[in-house]
């Protein structure tokens, strides 16, 4: 069995979002997104992974097709294939969410 802490991917850039793989196999893609200030992800879509998305910290904007929500700490939010996502933090405190895709995106 594979463990990770994920706490040893939460990790902030000045500049960007920074996105680190948590697990990728041939049937599903997840990663840990961090934004801070108003740091954000996307648009981004793949018309052939459905997703999902968890607030694990923090508060964001999110814009999935052309719903938006303010989502906060333990949310979720299903991302259909081919509908964009746009992530933007919504708050002082960093954020950090988790981004599951399967199957991996193309």
């Amino acid at each position: 069995m594979k463990t990770r802490k994920v706490t040893d991917l939460v990790h902030f850039e000045d500049d960007a979002a920074r996105t680190e793989i948590l697990y990728e196999t041939p049937q599903l893609f997840s990663q840990v997104v961090c934004v801070q200030g108003s740091q954000g992800l996307g648009p981004m879509s793949d018309a052939s992974s459905d997703g999902f998305l968890v607030v694990l910290a923090g508060e964001i904007a999110a814009q999935i097709g052309k719903a938006r929500a303010r989502m906060q700490q333990w949310e979720s939010a299903l991302v259909p294939a081919g509908e964009e996502l746009t992530l933007r933090n919504a708050s002082e405190e960093p954020s950090v969410v988790l981004l599951v895709l399967a199957p991996p995106p193309a």
